[in-house]
């Protein structure tokens, strides 16, 4: 089952990355332009949400699921990890949930705004915070095979 679901959170990231990109090249592009925020916006920012929140369920499966993943902090604590270690067992989840956190409140407040500028300047400024989180704790290593 680790395996497998090891396998699933790293195919399911390539789908989150693009969607995310989509949204938030949509969004700025809305906001530059000044274009009407309409129903295909409104569902590539809610496919990016929804895609986001799957990619978190996974990955917490996959967290309790690893035999690394728990274990790592109850028993040896943070002293006694390497980077790698570290970065797959804290920072990587922990940033993750963070730029879920503001991808979710982009999506809360876009629907608040009065105009299609404030719509879109919203998606593109937490899903694009959203992105960057998400894009510093890859595990780049292990993606790209080095």
């Amino acid at each position: 089952m680790y395996s497998t679901v090891k396998m699933l959170h790293s195919y399911w990231a390539y789908f989150v990355l693009l969607i995310l990109i989509v949204a938030v090249a949509n969004a700025i592009i809305g906001f530059a332009s000044g274009k009407k925020f309409v129903s295909k916006d409104l569902r590539i920012s809610l496919f990016a949400l929804i895609f986001t929140h799957l990619q978190l369920l996974i990955g917490l499966i996959l967290y309790f699921a690893s035999p690394f993943g728990m274990d790592m902090i109850s028993n040896r604590g943070m002293g006694g990890m390497s980077s790698a270690e570290r970065l797959l067992a804290l920072e990587h989840p922990f940033v993750g949930i963070l730029a879920i956190i503001l991808i979710t409140i982009g999506w809360s407040k876009h629907k608040k705004q009065e105009t299609d500028k404030g719509a879109f300047g919203k998606i593109a400024l937490f899903y694009g915070l959203g992105l960057l989180l998400v894009l510093s704790r890859l595990p780049w290593s292990q993606w790209l095979g080095l």
